[in-house]
């Protein structure tokens, strides 16, 4: 076997200890009362997505003592949608200088709060049922920052070039990890639950107000305060569709999170996932390549490569299917998303790097990388 091979076998091998299993929240099994929980809302421009989080928040087996709903200047229905739901709507008060809008409305929403744990939910997520017992029952159970990724529900081909972007999501952040003493460096924003002690002994979202990945920056700052972080799969529990207004809305979103995630990745989980990506277009284009040389009538690609190429539709397949209904033609075209996949990374280094900004919802947010969170605000 030759050393291309053997590297090609450890690559993919990595990927396996990269992302072996995305855990899922239990069924919940609370003993005596639920402690009382605020949902937090923050919402800009959402008047189309908050009337399924709300008709699903209302639908919740044991409803939430509170939902919060924090208007971050909306110029659409948001306001008069939630009013009509019987929920709390808080305005938000204007931007202060070096905060993001939506750790802003966080942490308005959580001082309005009057539960004893605090549910920061994203106005397109979908929940099920038994999604807050089952937060509930998980936070009882050890503690700390709890966070979950929603299963990714997809209606176009579009969204479904977010299939890197998933699984390296999850890779990077180390929860899905098979080592199972692993450090988990992030969490995922759409979904989080902490009680507001812990919320307010970390200092919440004021302390992360300039970061553009609030989420991994709070998980940090309650790992260094001592809280574990735990970050579940949504299959089962909540769902979104991720990017439904197409491929512009797509781009902006990845461009504002990647980078910036490899940034906060340890070297050596960061060396790993670089190892299984090159692969994985080695492999890619291997594959192409023989494929339009076939076509052509040149001479086609060898079984060696179509192996390879198995080995990753197999590995591919399984990890997607944890993580969103990404279907068979997102799994055999892999090439696809992983092109488009490096295609966003760049242009995300370069606004990282370069522009030092990047635009998400009409706001331009500026970023300073390797600066503290806490130092990204005056």
């Amino acid at each position: 076997m030759t050393a291309e091979r053997i590297g090609l076998v450890l690559a993919w091998l990595a990927g396996w200890s990269l992302l072996w299993r995305v855990p899922r929240l239990r069924a919940a099994r609370l003993t005596g009362s639920r402690a009382a929980i605020s949902v937090i809302v923050p919402a800009r421009n959402e008047g189309t997505t908050l009337p399924t989080l709300l008709a699903g928040l209302l639908a919740q087996d044991a409803p939430a003592t509170e939902i919060i709903v924090v208007d971050d200047d909306s110029d659409d229905t948001t306001a008069s949608i939630a009013a009509a739901a019987g929920t709390r709507v808080v305005r938000s008060a204007a931007l202060p200088p070096g905060w993001t809008g939506k750790t802003w409305a966080c942490w308005q929403g959580a001082a309005a709060a009057r539960g004893e744990l605090l549910v920061f939910l994203d106005a397109d997520t979908e929940p099920g049922p038994q999604l807050l017992d089952r937060l509930a029952a998980e936070r009882a159970r050890g503690g700390g920052l709890v966070s979950v990724e929603p299963y990714h529900r997809m209606e176009r081909a579009t969204e479904r070039l977010s299939a890197f972007f998933n699984v390296v999501s999850w890779m990077g952040i180390g929860a899905a990890s098979a080592r199972r003493r692993r450090r988990v460096t992030g969490a995922f924003g759409p979904c989080l639950v902490i009680s507001r002690r812990d919320y307010l002994g970390v200092d919440g979202h004021r302390a992360v107000r300039g970061s553009v990945l609030e989420d991994v920056a709070l998980a940090r700052h309650c790992h260094d305060a001592g809280l574990p972080v735990r970050c579940f799969g949504g299959r089962g529990s909540v769902q979104f569709r991720m990017y439904p207004d197409g491929i512009r809305h797509l781009i902006e979103g990845w461009s504002k999170n990647i980078a910036a995630g490899a940034g906060s990745t340890p070297i050596v989980r960061t060396l790993l996932v670089f190892a299984w990506i090159t692969a994985t277009i080695t492999v890619g284009t291997a594959a192409v390549s023989g494929s339009l040389a076939l076509i052509t009538g040149a001479t086609g690609p060898s079984f060696v490569v179509w192996g390879f190429y198995a080995l990753w539709v197999v590995q591919l397949g399984v990890m997607l299917r944890a993580l969103g209904n990404f279907g068979v033609g997102s799994i055999v075209g892999f090439p696809v998303s992983v092109a488009v996949f490096v295609l966003i990374f760049v242009r995300s280094m370069f606004l990282t790097a370069v522009r030092r900004k990047v635009v998400w919802k009409g706001r331009s947010i500026p970023v300073r990388p390797g600066r503290p969170a806490a130092d990204e605000a005056s």
